[in-house]
This record gives structure tokens, C-alpha cells and sequence, in this order.
């Protein structure tokens, strides 16, 4: 299962990062949400999807694997967000 998130619809209430700490973060410039890995660990699952319930913004979607073109999108919009000089959700600037 993979995880998405619309950043420009994220509001940073912080609802993901405090429901599933290992698959959220929160960008400490803006306080939008950032995923710590694309692919949610199996363990990690039920902790996602509550995360992605109770989202007020509705900013997370979680993807099965079939849904590839679906998954590219959120990644490369990821990407581009780390690329822009975001941190990674390690708290380190990405290289």
C-alpha cells in the first residue's frame, strides 16, 4: 500500500503526524504534512488509514499498488517538494 499526500490541500493540522509518527512528519516551515516513506510498512497500515480518516482536509489518499499512475503522481509531487529544499521528514535538507 502507498500513501499520498495533496499538499496544496493540507491545512498542517497535524492529525497524520500525530496518528502515525513513522509514516508522517510536518514540514517545520510551513507545517504541511510530509511523508517519511511512500510505501506504508504492512505494521504501519492501520495507523495510515486512521491517519488518512480523520485528515480535515481530506489530504491524504492511500493507493494499493495497482494503482500505479495514481502513485507516480504522488511521488513525483513529493519529489518536487523535496527538490524545492524541503526536508526530507528526517529533519535533514535533502542533497
Amino acid at each position: 500500500m502507498r500513501i499520498g499526500i495533496d499538499r496544496e490541500r493540507c491545512q498542517g493540522a497535524g492529525m497524520c503526524a500525530l496518528t502515525a509518527p513513522q509514516v508522517f512528519d510536518q514540514d517545520p516551515g510551513d507545517g504541511r504534512a510530509v511523508l517519511l516513506t511512500a510505501r506504508v510498512p504492512a505494521g504501519q497500515l492501520p495507523a495510515a488509514r486512521l491517519a488518512a480518516g480523520l485528515c480535515p482536509a481530506a489530504a491524504l489518499s492511500l493507493l494499493d499498488d495497482s494503482d500505479a499512475g495514481e502513485t507516480d503522481r504522488a511521488d513525483a509531487a513529493q519529489r518536487a517538494h523535496e527538490q524545492a529544499g524541503a526536508p526530507t521528514g528526517d529533519g535533514s535538507a535533502p542533497a
